[in-house]
């Protein structure tokens, strides 16, 4: 039996302990956690969790969204951050995360293991992201669809204004997706801001959807809800490789691409788990995974296996993407708004 000496004495010991533990920080006891925010499909995301989980022991809460909504949430918690690491995406809006103080600096050790272009991306960005991978901008149709409108292969981005798409093209509003946030930035530096726009309102006409997610409109078309879907290459691929009749196209006028990236946010809650997170992801190892997830992007890491359903990016017509000027804050804000007024405004 406890004399009463040694119950006040246990009572002392529970009064500390409950001290102690109020005195503790809220994330000291998150060593082995990490909150991710995931910008590529859902299956590449699952892959790389898990992955990450069973080489690390530490535990990831993930929550998958596009690139422009992924930003946005980053942007929104900026005062109180819930997340340390957002991983894929298009580079553009990781850009402007560092550009506005969103994300950290952090230099891996695995930087000289990566593709020139990744690294330009990491320094353009005074190392507060990175690139991870790469991939062209293009559209994918209905093969089938296309042979019941009795309509020709479509080849070039000019085929996708024509009268007898009416209705059959869908696309990514650029607010919410980076793939279609590319798409604009390609067509101003493509043909210059006022036929680029131009060519944009001719397309709004044939546009019978604007999804919130980048992937979104080529999946509509593998199932025949629509003809054609502007993508990025790679997610077209995918379809393909699912079964789907969809004919992948690189648009005879050239294209503009992605550099995919990662960056750790600032005032991350799990900064040495985010860290180890980071060098992890741009192992060889880690972005061989890809293709296990059926996602077919060119990897960051030299010696990564890149998928052969890949698109060779040395094959197409690619232009000189200024990822500095349209991944900036004002040059992003600006063409959103521009086309907000100018283009989706429209009646169809």
């Amino acid at each position: 039996m406890f004399s009463a000496s040694h119950l006040r004495k246990a009572v002392m010991v529970g009064i500390g302990v409950v001290a102690l533990l109020a005195l503790t920080p809220a994330g000291a006891d998150a060593q082995g956690n990490l909150t991710l925010y995931c910008s590529p499909q859902i299956e590449w995301c699952q892959l790389v969790v898990a992955e990450f989980e069973k080489a690390t022991g530490i535990k990831v809460a993930m929550t998958r969204k596009s690139s422009g909504e992924s930003f946005a949430q980053i942007k929104a918690e900026a005062s109180n951050p819930k997340g340390d690491v957002w991983w894929g995406g298009t580079g553009d809006p990781h850009l402007q995360a560092a550009e506005e103080g969103l994300t950290m600096e952090y230099q891996s050790p695995r930087l000289a293991e990566l593709q020139e272009w990744a690294v330009n991306q990491a320094k353009a960005s005074k190392y507060r992201t990175v690139g991870i991978y790469a991939g062209a901008l293009g559209f994918g149709y209905n093969t089938e669809l296309l042979a019941k409108k009795k309509l020709p292969d479509l080849k070039c981005w000019k085929d996708l204004v024509s009268p007898g798409l009416k209705g059959e093209v869908q696309v990514a509003d650029p607010n919410s997706s980076g793939t279609s946030y590319t798409m604009l930035a390609t067509m101003v530096q493509m043909f210059g801001e006022p036929d680029g726009f131009e060519y944009l309102k001719k397309l709004h006409k044939n546009v019978n959807q604007y999804t919130k997610s980048g992937s979104a409109p080529i999946k509509a078309a593998a199932q025949g809800e629509t003809t054609v879907g502007i993508v990025f290459m790679h997610d077209a691929v995918t379809m393909a490789v699912r079964g789907s009749p969809i004919k992948i196209v690189a648009p005879c006028e050239g294209t503009g691409y992605e550099v995919g990236s990662m960056s750790i946010i600032k005032g991350a809650r799990n900064l040495d788990a985010a860290k180890k997170f980071y060098d992890w992801a741009l192992t060889a190892e880690a972005q061989s995974l890809g293709a296990k997830a059926q996602a077919y992007q060119v990897p960051s890491n030299k010696n990564a296996v890149t998928p052969p359903q890949a698109p060779k990016l040395a094959e197409i017509k690619l232009i000189n993407y200024d990822f500095a000027k349209y991944g900036s804050s004002a040059e992003r804000k600006r063409l959103l708004e521009k086309w907000g007024k100018e283009v989706k405004s429209l009646p169809q």
